[in-house]
């Protein structure tokens, strides 16, 4: 019996449809307890493969009948080898194409929803890493915003649209995934924008965010208001949509708020963070739909697999956004911060252009879960 593959585009389908999926993961113990496949009906055995050299027989009566089983390993291999044994002893399991790697790098375009003037919002959800990212559309051009690294995947989506990509932007200089705007913009001879105040060390030409400056998508003038937002960076912008959606970067999530400690800042940053959030976005409207450029957990995912609430909804429901007391927010911010990104150091110069590592080193770069919250 051949074995058969699950891409991770078909695992991402299973994790919105909320169907039950039962996980054999034979990475090491720790690389498992860091970063796995989440699911709300997913079940889970973590068995090294080393351990299972010798045979399955071991782990047969672990393994259930009543679900589709799939194996996972870093990048296939020995989850086919795996797979394998167990299909002899007479199982159906699937494995994960191209490992965690295709899990990390794999991204699901959703539409948002429609722009008054005729454009359309897209949010490019990475299920494996939690990063969200945008594409605005209107009369035939397009804008992106918070690209990862996998830059082919917005031109060629740019191309199936029929739509020219003529900006380019990053709401604030990245330290948990590598930055695919400057490559974007590169190929497609687009303009790319970043905030002057992360770009103090950038070694490449751009075009400076600044907040004043409506910047027009197509000839239906599609108006995308940068609103000078700092506290996870000194430079951090959102972005008010077409007066319908507001895109808060690393500064606000559905269900926690951004850290301002990967630049070595947090105590610095700490009031520019609250000063964001409790002045600079209770002044906008409370119907503004906040879509962030992380999620966290997959119950931050709507029925259609897209990430975002309204702004009145968070300001009622967040808690970073509901703590009175200034003292108290500052130790929350500055005294529960979660360990830091992967090579978030090495992440960060590749976004300044300071260093260019090739293709699997930034995937090694990126392995492991999103960093970017405070919850």
């Amino acid at each position: 019996m051949t074995v058969q593959a699950l891409t991770a585009k078909k695992v991402t389908q299973k994790i919105v449809n909320k169907e039950p999926l039962f996980i054999l993961d034979v990475r090491n113990e720790s690389d498992f307890s860091d970063w796995k496949i989440e699911g709300h009906y997913f079940d889970y055995l973590n068995v090294p493969y080393f351990d299972l050299l010798d045979g399955v027989e071991d782990i047969l009566d672990q393994i259930p009948s009543d679900k589709e089983v799939l194996v996972v390993c870093a990048k296939e291999g020995s989850s086919v080898m795996v797979s394998d044994m167990l299909s002899e002893a007479g199982l159906i399991v699937y494995y994960l194409k191209g490992g965690m790697k295709a899990w990390s790098e794999h991204l699901e375009p959703v539409k948002v929803g429609d722009l008054k003037d005729g454009g359309e919002l897209y949010q490019f959800v990475r299920m494996g890493k939690g990063c969200l990212s945008y594409m605005v559309t209107s009369n035939g051009e397009a804008a992106i915003m918070d690209a990862t690294r996998m830059a082919d995947i917005y031109i060629d989506f740019a191309k199936e649209l029929g739509v020219t990509i003529t900006h380019v932007f990053d709401t604030h200089l990245h330290a948990d995934h590598i930055s695919g705007g400057r490559a974007i913009a590169e190929q497609t001879k687009a303009t790319y924008w970043l905030p002057p105040k992360d770009a103090e060390e950038v070694v490449f030409h751009y075009q400076p965010l600044e907040e004043g400056h409506n910047v027009t998508i197509g000839k239906t003038t599609i108006a995308i208001q940068p609103i000078y937002s700092p506290g996870h960076t000194i430079g951090s912008t959102s972005f008010v949509v077409d007066d319908q959606y507001l895109l808060s970067g690393d500064i606000l999530f559905i269900d926690s708020i951004g850290r301002p400690d990967l630049a070595g800042m947090a105590e610095d940053w700490v009031g520019d963070l609250r000063e964001t959030l409790y002045k600079r976005y209770k002044e906008l409207s409370n119907e503004l739909i906040v879509l962030p450029a992380h999620f966290m957990v997959i119950d931050e995912l709507n029925e259609d697999g897209s990430v975002g609430k309204k702004l009145g909804t968070l300001f009622t429901e967040n808690h970073g956004l509901n703590i009175e007391d200034e003292t108290e927010f500052r130790h929350l911010v500055t005294d529960n911060l979660p360990p830091q990104p992967n090579a978030y150091q090495e992440i960060r110069e590749t976004n300044m252009g300071k260093v260019n590592p090739d293709k699997e080193k930034q995937r090694e770069m990126e392995i492991g879960p999103n960093r970017c919250a405070i919850r």
